[in-house]
């Protein structure tokens, strides 16, 4: 299974989050199926899309890392199909800047969702740095 990192600085939004992490990555998706011509059927949470979703997206090298795991992948399909049209988690991205005592179930952000279709405990708790960070340990590849 693999996992792409957004590393893009088009949108200030983008800016921001990757400066707040002190990371390069700022959004996260779970690639589902490659299409071709660097198109992939993309598996996230989106604020631009309203929430968790299933996107055809170009993954421009230059703009994304992506990185392999080893994970069950059928899992992942069934989490997200279990959740299809799940409201954005703002409260959880807001949680870092500041943490919440509680998680907003029925709401995602991107590595939240995403951890949480690869069965890691207390998804909330990934921002998009601390995921690849967690896949690049459990990989053993050195960052």
């Amino acid at each position: 299974m693999q996992v792409a990192f957004y590393k893009g600085r088009t949108r200030l939004f983008n800016r921001l989050v990757s400066w707040w992490l002190r990371g390069p990555y700022s959004h996260c998706e779970l690639l589902l199926e490659a299409m071709g011509d660097g198109r992939y059927l993309c598996a996230s949470s989106s604020f631009m899309d309203g929430g968790v979703r299933l996107k055809v997206i170009e993954l421009h090298p230059d703009r994304w890392d992506i990185l392999t795991l080893d994970s069950d992948p059928g899992r992942a399909c069934r989490w997200f199909g279990d959740h299809l049209g799940e409201g954005y988690d703002v409260p959880g991205l807001l949680g870092f800047v500041w943490r919440r005592t509680e998680d907003d179930r029925g709401r995602w952000f991107c590595s939240e969702a995403l951890a949480a279709a690869m069965g890691y405990p207390d998804p909330w708790r990934f921002d998009p740095c601390t995921l690849a960070a967690a896949i690049q340990k459990a990989s053993g590849v050195d960052s």
